[in-house]
Parts: structure tokens; sequence; C-alpha cells
């Protein structure tokens, strides 16, 4: 193989390691004459904010859990996004029987709007929220609220989850769960006091339209989120695991930005799964060594999907030959894994030899 003027062993010192986290190559840019243009995407996966929805019945906590996530994250970049700023404008004949809207049906908010700004903001691009009048029942005529992408990116609302297209942008959805008797005292006290309505129109409201569009709208979507918090922002033991695990994820993403050759694999249920196994104590010898060399030999068929191959061809007498060359050095945890992997490219490619190096034992194959 033609592997340059750089000799074996510097390519091998040059080499990276493997962990389970990621594939860090060190020193690749010492043996790849080419520079390789970075996709989008990859650029997209590491900037891309994190996204939580927080859904829930009305006054379950929602407000007050979304003010705790963003007091605790303060070294962060937060911005809240509230669904009620896409309530679609209400025509004159829905303003004249307002008392008979239902603004807790999925119809009474633009959801495609919603999806847009939302889509705008999780790729890195500013957006106009709507300030949305409730005493108009309109759009107010004040100027819309400028939101620049941000850390963190938090979508509040009755019915955040459900729509499936808004789903999927969420890296977390949390359902506040909290009494319905809590929520009806304080949506009494809400607006008697704050809206000057009359505790009559108030459980009318709750019965006719509140109450209904709860149990067929909002709690069917509890079986989307990924973590329910029952009491709401009384449950301060929640809240703060959660701001825990949000810090872990951004700071995978800020290794990204100061390495910017460590690939993260994406997580999949099948990786949780092998995680999971091999960090249960009562997982057997035979079970943890076979997860254990599973999950490596994902991690490496990732790396190799980044190393610097490059293709040349030879004319020969009697064919033309595709030849790849690579020399990788790597722990002696994956050396099982890379030999198989090694030994299968061989078979596929066809090539005639290769050199596969363990501490200071080299076979030829």
């Amino acid at each position: 193989m033609n592997m340059g003027s750089n000799s074996v062993v510097d390519m091998i010192e040059a080499s990276s390691g493997v962990h389970f986290s990621g594939f860090h190559m060190d020193g690749l840019e010492q043996i790849q004459k080419v520079e390789l243009p970075i996709t989008s995407a990859h650029e997209n996966m590491h900037k891309q904010p994190f996204v939580i929805g927080v859904a829930g019945g009305a006054a379950s906590g929602k407000t007050t859990v979304c003010d705790m996530i963003i007091q605790q994250l303060h070294d962060q970049r937060v911005v809240l996004v509230n669904q009620d700023s896409f309530y679609h404008n209400l025509t004159e004949e829905e303003l004249n029987r307002v008392h008979e809207y239902n603004f807790d049906h999925p119809d009474a908010f633009d959801t495609e709007k919603l999806l847009s700004s939302m889509d705008k903001l999780k790729h890195g691009q500013a957006v106009d929220i709507p300030n949305y009048d409730f005493k108009s029942y309109k759009h107010s005529v004040f100027p819309a609220r400028r939101v620049n992408p941000s850390d963190v990116i938090i979508l509040e609302g009755i019915l955040a989850f459900h729509d499936p297209r808004v789903r999927e942008l969420m890296n977390m959805k949390i359902f506040v769960d909290t009494d319905a008797d809590v929520r009806l005292a304080r949506r009494i006290r809400r607006d008697t006091v704050e809206k000057g309505r009359d505790i009559g129109q108030v459980l009318d409201q709750y019965s006719n339209f509140v109450k209904p569009a709860f149990d067929d709208f909002i709690l069917p979507t509890k079986k989307y989120a990924d973590i329910i918090i029952p009491r709401g922002g009384d449950n301060h033991i929640a809240v703060d695991l959660i701001v825990q695990h949000i810090r872990t994820k951004l700071g995978q993403h800020d290794l990204c930005k100061i390495y910017p050759n460590l690939y993260v694999i994406h997580s999949t249920f099948q990786i949780r799964g092998m995680h999971t196994l091999i960090r249960d104590s009562q997982t057997t010898k035979h079970d943890f060594v076979f997860y254990s060399d599973r999950l490596i030999r994902l991690v490496v068929e990732h790396g190799l999907g980044h190393l610097p191959f490059t293709e040349k061809q030879v004319l020969c007498i009697l064919v033309w030959i595709f030849v790849r060359g690579y020399v990788v050095c790597l722990s002696s945890g994956v050396a099982r894994v890379w030999r198989m992997l090694c030994e299968h490219v061989v078979k596929v490619s066809r090539l005639e030899r290769f050199l596969f190096t363990e501490k200071e034992t080299t076979v030829s194959s």
C-alpha cells in the first residue's frame, strides 16, 4: 500500500484512541493530505440547541417549572416560547360569541406557524414570535418578540405534545401532572383576581371546555413525555434532576465545540439498552463481555466512517485494482473487535495483505 511519505511508526503514533462516548480522532490532520469539507449536517449536530417541551393542564404549574429551570441554567442562554402566542385571531363572528369559543382545542392554535418558528430556532435561525392580546383576542399591535437561537429552547403550552411534527423537534418532553382539584382552585383564583371574572363564569367555562379538552386532547399526550413531574413546581427534586440532565447533554455539545474531531454517536434504543445492561450490577460476566464487545464494535464501525480513506487506481498488467490503505492504532480493549473488522475488510475488498499491530506483536495476514 502507498501510505505517503510518513513512516508506519509515525502514523501509528499519530492515530487515535477509542472511548464509549465517541470516536476521538487525534492526529488525522497529519496523514490527511486533502482537506475534506465538513458537512452542514455535522455542523448542525454540534450547534443545534437543546429543545425542551413542557406540557400539562391549565394551571398545572408549567410556567413555574419553566422558570425554575431557567433560573438554574443561569450560565446558559435559555429562551422560553409560549404556545399561547400562536392562538388564531378571532373573527368578528367569533368575537361576538367569545364565551363559547374553546381556547383549549387544538384548532385554536396556529400549529403551522408554531412548527415553522420552532424548526427555524432548532436550526439556528432567529424568529419573530407574535404577541397575542387576550383582551382583543388578536395579535397585538406591538412588534413581535425577536427570539434569537440559544443553547436551550423551552416550548411551554397545554398542547405542546399534540402535533407529532412539533414533538419530533424536542430533545426532552416534560409533562407537569397536577391534581385536577388543585388546577381548578388555581384557575378560580387566577381568573377572579387577575381577570375580574365571576366565579360562575369560570366554573361554566371549566365544565364546558377546559375539563373536556383536558380529557380528550391534553391527558392523552402524557404518554409521549420522557419525564412526568407530579405536583408541578412544588417538586424541587424532579426539577433539580432535570437540570442536571440538561447540563450533561449541554456538556457533550461543548466537548464537540472544543474538539472539532470529536464525534458523538447518536443515541438509539439499542445503545441505551446495552448501556443499561453493562451498568447493571446484576448482569452476568458473560452478558457483560458480550454487550461490551457489541458496543465497542458499534464505536469502531462508526469511527471507520470518519477515517481519511483515499482511493487510488493502480494500472496492472491484467486488471484495475482499487487500493484503500489505512493504519490505525487502538487500545487493547477493542483489539479483538478490530481484528474481526479487518478480516471482514480483507474479504470484501479482496486485499492481499493487511498489517495488524497489538502492543508489541505484529501479525501479517
